[in-house]
């Protein structure tokens, strides 16, 4: 969201008319904003915020406006705090011993939580009016112990607190309006305070029962439900209990729709806990875009959660602009190249991968990448050679990359280059031999290379580490039955493949030509009706050759 920011100052404006002008939109102005403080109404904030900027065009030399612009503008979302801080220190470029001024100022760098510096501002109120400070000296003291209770306060500030309310209370006497306020506010930080104070003790004992029931009267007892909502989100995240944490976040979003910390925390949990439940977490990154923080980062969010969607165009729409924020993150051009790919736009893809390779943050992270590119290589533009040398750089910044040396092998038996598949396989089976894959892969080799003996070694060892694979049972059962014409221990393996997969097609015509061979006629009629029914629907075999198999069954 681009912020609206107000016009700095011009100097030498001394046209009288104008400054008529601007002393009625102020007037006007005030008005709004003080009925807009009554009753809460959206359209007297508008009003406001007219007449203001107005004041603004025709005399940009009255600090007023700076600063009660901003208060108003941020409070409808169109500026930052930051920007509402530098619009409240143009008032006090253009009036240095406006108290008011410093006085905003300090309320906006105490809501940015730069206490240091709102105290600084607050202290150059009171010093330009120590007499009268009654006011600036209730604000620090409130400042003092919102500082206290958002985070460990030092000695120096619990007496900093005592000191400026006990005098401000001392200055308000006669002010009775602005005492009651105060005392009201002071005595609601109070029992934020007490209730802070002793739900920190129990959590700290893992009294967390008790700790819950505190906050909850917290939530009951004072205005600042925002807080303890979110204390229970915390209390409640910590006990593993997302359902409860998530509903606490919702009911601080409910009090704050701006509270980013929370946004953040409900996108993560989504994500980890809830990943169905993308529409919300898409919607919470989108709000924290109006913050102007990170948004690289929440782009790159967004375009995960657009990808889980299976929404392609908006994925490589948030993973573009993620990248363009940052286009030497390696992370950032890994998700568009996948996303690139996902869509089909395998040119694109590839420039975003090989920038994800050679910016390499880390050799392990950037041998999967170049798994990526290679199979987009091999797969899709047909350059093998591409895709070796991808592979290979892979393996070279990660030796352990088992995948790498499958995926290779792959790309050499898909050439029939059956030493160097073998090869490949082989290496993998070095690297990591209680896996399965690379066993059944190097026993096709081995088999397309008459060397039966090997391949049945390979296909027992991958049947050994992995019983549940019918492609692994299926295979060897071929070994057994066309290499070793050993039909009756072919269909054991055959039989078990079936059992694992009943529709398995390729598996039910084998155990057909097994039954076959052994002289079980109605076995193998049955199995290769089974197979031609199957493959109505697969589609993995020439149906006439089943038929031909059939048929032969009964001919004299």
């Amino acid at each position: 969201m681009s912020e609206q920011v107000l016009m700095p100052p011009l100097i030498g404006t001394d046209n009288a008319e104008s400054k008529e002008k601007a002393r009625e939109s102020l007037e006007k102005a005030r008005l709004a904003h003080e009925r807009y403080l009554i009753g809460q109404k959206y359209n007297d904030l508008e009003e406001a915020v007219e007449h203001y900027v107005d004041a603004v065009k025709y005399d940009p030399t009255i600090p007023e406006t700076y600063y009660r612009l901003a208060t108003l503008m941020w409070e409808q979302g169109q500026i930052s705090l930051g920007t509402a801080i530098e619009q409240c220190k143009t008032a006090i470029v253009l009036s240095p011993k406006n108290r008011d001024a410093h006085l905003y100022t300090g309320y906006f760098m105490q809501l940015a939580q730069d206490y240091e510096a709102a105290e600084k501002e607050y202290k150059s109120a009171i010093s330009m009016s120590p007499l009268t400070s009654g006011r600036p000296r209730m604000i620090l003291s409130q400042a003092l112990l919102q500082k206290i209770n958002s985070r460990c306060g030092t000695y120096k500030d619990y007496v900093g607190f005592l000191y400026y309310f006990l005098t401000g209370s001392i200055m308000l006497a006669w002010d009775r309006p602005t005492m009651k306020m105060f005392y009201r506010n002071m005595s609601n930080d109070v029992s934020i305070f007490s209730y802070n104070t002793v739900g920190k003790f129990m959590e700290k004992f893992n009294m967390y029962d008790s700790a819950e029931k505190v906050y909850k009267a917290a939530i009951e007892k004072t205005s600042n439900s925002e807080y303890f909502y979110q204390k229970l989100g915390n209390l409640a995240l910590r006990n593993k209990d997302v359902d409860t944490t998530l509903s606490c976040y919702r009911k601080v979003l409910e009090a704050n729709p701006k509270n980013r910390e929370v946004l953040v925390k409900i996108a993560t949990i989504l994500q980890t806990y809830f990943p169905e439940n993308t529409d919300e977490a898409i919607d919470c990154y989108e709000r924290l875009l109006e913050f102007d923080i990170d948004t690289a980062q929440i782009y790159y969010e967004l375009g995960h959660l657009y990808m889980s969607k299976e929404d392609k165009l908006n994925s490589i729409s948030a993973f573009k602009l993620a990248v363009d924020r940052d286009p030497e993150n390696p992370f950032f051009n890994n998700s568009l190249g996948y996303a690139y790919a996902k869509a089909e736009l395998y040119d694109d893809a590839i420039e975003h991968y090989q920038k994800a390779i050679s910016l390499n943050p880390d050799a392990e992270w950037t041998s999967i990448v170049c798994q990526a590119l290679g199979s987009i290589y091999a797969e899709h533009k047909g350059n093998i050679e591409a895709a070796v040398s991808t592979y290979q750089s892979g393996i070279i910044l990660d030796p352990s990359n088992y995948d790498l040396y499958v995926a290779l092998g792959d790309l050499y038996m898909a050439e029939y280059d059956l030493d160097k598949a073998i090869k490949a396989y082989c290496d993998a089976i070095t690297l990591n031999p209680e896996e399965y894959i690379a066993y059944s892969k190097v026993g096709i080799a081995l088999w397309e290379k008459d060397y039966l003996e090997e391949a049945l070694v390979a296909y027992h060892k991958a049947v050994e580490l992995k019983p549940d694979n019918e492609f692994a049972q299926n295979n060897l059962g071929i070994l057994y039955l066309d290499g070793l014409l050993d039909a009756e221990e072919a269909l054991e393996y055959f039989e078990e493949a079936i059992a694992l997969n009943p529709n398995y097609t390729l598996a039910y015509f084998n155990a057909g030509r097994a039954s076959q061979e052994m002289g079980f006629t109605n076995d193998a009629a049955n199995y290769y009706q089974m197979a031609i029914d199957l493959n109505k629907i697969t589609e993995e075999l020439d149906e006439e050759d089943i038929q031909s198999r059939l048929h032969s069954l009964f001919e004299t």
